[in-house]
């Protein structure tokens, strides 16, 4: 069996879904884990299977064939994972709105090479004022030849900045 990677992106619609899981099981695969979410009118996702590779092409075939029905599906073979000892750290910001928050800290993580291994943001309305709050929940993979104190403060920093409050802790 081989790991491969699909991206999806269609008009949000009933049962596309279980199109996409039903060309991985009619290619003997196994669906492993997926994040998917509707956004916009818009259906997204990103999932993990293993199938046996001598299924790799009529697997890739039928999820071309998708496109009929507006899913379009992108395949990529599964990746080696990052070298190295990392600390899960979970990352929590929230804040007025406004442009380059997301930029300024992607920015500082990748400068200190922490990886974010995944990332939810909203942009919602503050429930008393009205005024709109981003908000971040992130999880980082923060190398473990890194202070955690060196990158607090380097983010606090930021985060005074953008005028946000951020907060980091441990993953368990």
């Amino acid at each position: 069996m081989d790991h491969l990677v699909l991206t999806v992106i269609a008009q949000d619609q009933p049962g596309l879904v279980e199109r996409l899981a039903g060309c991985v099981a009619n290619h003997g695969g196994n669906w492993l884990e997926s994040r998917m979410a509707r956004m916009a009118g818009q259906f997204a996702g990103i999932v993990r299977v293993d199938v046996p590779a001598e299924a790799h092409g009529g697997l890739i075939k039928e999820l071309e064939a998708l496109s009929a029905h507006g899913i379009r599906v992108q395949l990529a073979a599964s990746g080696s994972e990052p070298g190295g000892r990392f600390t899960a750290i979970r990352l929590e910001l929230v804040g007025n709105d406004r442009p380059g928050i997301v930029r300024d800290i992607t920015r500082v993580l990748a400068e200190q090479g922490v990886n974010l291994e995944s990332l939810l943001t909203e942009v919602a309305p503050a429930p008393m004022s009205g005024e709109l709050l981003f908000t971040a929940e992130a999880l980082l993979a923060v190398p473990e030849t890194l202070a955690l104190e060196q990158l607090q403060a380097r983010l606090e920093t930021l985060a005074d900045d953008l005028m946000v409050e951020l907060n980091l802790r441990a993953e368990e």
